[in-house]
């Protein structure tokens, strides 16, 4: 779920670069990939995940101690970007490199 307060003003931003108002959407179907290229490069979205699932989305990464609180940061097609041990730290690399944040939930 993405926190209301950014998911606006993406929708708002997705349905004019449609040519779409919230007024006439309500029998829109979008692809899959069309979804996930929605905000590639703009957005990012912060989740929380346990180590033990670590091994899932960073195939590569070294071990980490299972049953920690972990935050990865995703692209907009769900590419992880960067694992850490906050949500901050996750918000800051985002902002660093101009990705606007939205949570997962």
């Amino acid at each position: 779920m993405m926190n209301k307060n950014h998911s606006n003003g993406l929708a708002d931003l997705a349905l004019n670069g449609l040519g779409l108002s919230e007024a006439n959407t309500a029998d829109i179907t979008i692809s899959e990939q069309a979804l996930a290229q929605l905000g590639d490069g703009k957005v990012a979205y912060v989740k929380a995940v346990r180590s033990d699932d670590i091994g899932t989305l960073f195939p590569n990464a070294p071990a980490i101690a299972p049953g920690l609180e972990l935050f990865v940061l995703l692209s907009a097609n769900g590419t992880p970007l960067v694992i850490t041990d906050s949500a901050d730290a996750a918000k800051v690399n985002a902002w660093n490199n101009d990705l606007e944040t939205l949570s997962l939930h």
